[in-house]
């Protein structure tokens, strides 16, 4: 747990007080005490995380539920609308502004996104369904992102329109 917070502190450059950073200690925690082998130790951790979520999640309106896997580096860029369904997954290095959602098209069918590694989602961007996002994506603020986006893309409008990023884009990123 604490190799990942190291990890996360360092995305968030040394900086405690960002309320992405608290949302990770949250999430970490939550993952940590799955790793508890005594239910003494695993119940009280169990409760002290749901507080711990409920009070990141009132304070910093992001919810990333500890079921959801998430690779090193995530940064929540700005807080406040953003909502992570549990069944999703995120990859390394990604990054998530405001509004964004990542969650189920269909509540009958609980498939949603899996994100691969270095993923740049502008503000209030939703991502919905049983799709996949390459490495290296760019989704633009506000796309409807419904259909799978390969490695090396941009995705952007309503419907989400797929288009390969340009050399000087990917310099600028990377």
């Amino acid at each position: 747990m604490f190799e990942h917070l190291r990890d996360d502190l360092r995305a968030y450059r040394g900086d405690w007080l960002a309320q992405g950073f608290w949302v990770m200690v949250a999430y970490r925690f939550g993952r940590w005490r799955y790793r508890l082998r005594s239910p003494w130790l695993r119940k009280p951790c169990s409760l002290a995380y749901r507080l711990l979520y409920k009070a990141v999640q009132v304070i910093t309106g992001v919810e990333l539920p500890c079921e959801v896997p998430v690779g090193r580096g995530l940064v929540i860029e700005h807080f406040g609308g953003i909502v992570v369904s549990g069944y999703a997954q995120l990859g390394e290095h990604c990054r998530l502004r405001q509004g964004v959602t990542i969650g189920l098209a269909r509540t009958d069918r609980p498939c949603a996104p899996r994100l691969g590694d270095h993923v740049d989602i502008g503000a209030g961007a939703k991502l919905l369904g049983d799709i996949r996002i390459g490495n290296h994506v760019l989704i633009g603020a506000n796309a409807v992102v419904l259909q799978d986006v390969p490695d090396h893309c941009i995705a952007v409008g309503v419907p989400a329109v797929i288009r390969p990023r340009t050399p000087q884009a990917a310099e600028g990123l990377a």
